[in-house]
């Protein structure tokens, strides 16, 4: 029976800690560290947070807490010690002679699922880099055996079966990735560049992890994306063509979700699919309105579009979950803000009207009355647009169409009136 297959029927028990320097709001982060040791497969029993200036160089939270902490492990049968920060080597091999049990912190967790949850080829390679990254920096002593096969938390890795601690394999292991990384960036930025240029527009669902990305996608298109209700239940990028009420077709891209002091490797070797929020013509920003933390989630998101110049590119505010509202609490919309049940498919007709809004006016539609002798103009309405109906008349050819904008003019002469 494999590692694996243990695990699954034996999730290790674990204990979260995390110190207090008031940094963050630790009690907030620890409730979304439980969620994500939850989603690695894990069973959090326990929580200590230590209030302290700084945090211990040698043990983090020092000695004397260890201490207690081990006396509870002990007493619950935990087997995992999850560190709500970012440990050193030199923490992590004291904590665990201390403990005597596996400790990692929540970037290994967060590399962890991140290994799980990679589909794709540039998926796994970004996720491989990014834990390749993060090795090479903590290469130290014993402690945390690098080298020892997966089967565990935090040794789990999406390319190799067996890790060499060797600083200089790593390195070259890491240039390798970011080879193979570039090869795929350039595809993905030739995709990008013919988009473009066939006059596509896009749009990226950016966004908080587990705030229903997904769902939304899978309810407007019906692409058949995984979507569960835990963190990162999904990496891989996947774009679906959709229709808008004023004829226009957008690309509709999602993208992966994000977190709270989302490790930078990540932000870093995953750059390459957050960027298609950076290529955007509109970035749809879904907000999980039924967490009381909603807003902290909104700037989380905000921070890292900042970080890759998106700040020009136009935002609609989308707030999901309604469905989960108290019956007595309402929430002001106006042209940038919607909301919406992607579950329940409610608030869709509004939210593409604001898209549509929202969008850069590239096309128009009209209703033209053509006469025969310029039927070259329907032909090239239809080149450069999209034609909805057509009807014979004696005067000419009734169309309803979507007129491309460099058209507007030619056409503005056969503009007919809406029918009553």
């Amino acid at each position: 029976m494999s590692d694996m297959l243990l695990k699954e029927e034996f999730p290790p028990k674990a204990i979260l800690i995390s110190v207090d320097t008031g940094e963050f709001d630790a009690e907030l982060s620890v409730q979304e560290l439980w969620e994500l040791a939850k989603t690695a497969g894990a069973e959090p029993v326990l929580t200590s947070i230590q209030k302290r200036p700084s945090c211990d160089s040698a043990t983090c939270v020092g000695k004397g807490r260890l201490l207690e902490i081990k006396e509870a492990i002990e007493s619950h049968e935990i087997t995992l010690a999850i560190f709500d920060l970012e440990l050193t080597a030199n923490q992590t091999k004291n904590i665990e002679d201390i403990l005597d049990i596996q400790v990692i912190d929540r970037t290994t967790l967060i590399l962890d699922i991140f290994a799980q949850r990679a589909r794709t080829k540039e998926g796994r390679i970004q996720v491989e880099l990014a834990q390749n990254q993060y090795r090479l920096a903590h290469l130290a002593g014993k402690g945390v055996m690098l080298s020892r096969l997966g089967g565990g938390i935090g040794t789990r890795g999406p390319g190799e079966s067996k890790l060499e601690t060797d600083k200089r394999h790593i390195r070259r292991r890491i240039d390798t990735l970011k080879g193979e990384l570039a090869k795929t960036e350039k595809r993905r930025e030739q995709h990008r560049q013919r988009r473009k240029k066939d006059g596509i527009l896009a749009a990226a669902i950016v966004g908080y992890t587990n705030a229903g990305k997904s769902t939304l996608l899978n309810a407007l298109t019906d692409a058949g994306v995984l979507a569960e209700d835990k963190l990162f239940a999904t990496l891989d990028p996947t774009s679906r063509m959709l229709t808008l009420p004023d004829g226009r077709s957008i690309m509709l891209i999602d993208t992966v979700g994000l977190i709270r002091r989302l490790p930078h490797q990540l932000v870093e070797a995953f750059k390459s699919t957050l960027e298609e929020a950076a290529n955007a013509d509109l970035i749809l920003n879904l907000i999980d309105i039924s967490t009381e933390d909603g807003q902290q989630q909104a700037e989380v998101t905000n921070e890292v579009l900042g970080e890759l110049g998106c700040s020009g590119i136009p935002q609609i505010y989308v707030f999901n979950k309604a469905d989960l509202l108290p019956e007595d609490i309402c929430i002001p919309t106006d042209d940038r803000t919607v909301l919406i049940s992607a579950r329940k498919q409610e608030g869709f007709e509004e939210l593409l009207h604001c898209i549509a809004r929202n969008l850069p006016k590239t096309a128009l539609r009209k209703r033209l009355l053509i006469p025969y002798t310029e039927t070259a103009l329907i032909h090239a309405i239809r080149q450069e647009g999209k034609i909805f109906s057509e009807e014979f008349l004696p005067e000419g050819t009734l169309i309803e169409a979507l007129v491309d904008h460099k058209m507007l003019y030619q056409t503005e002469p056969y503009e007919a009136a809406e029918e009553e």
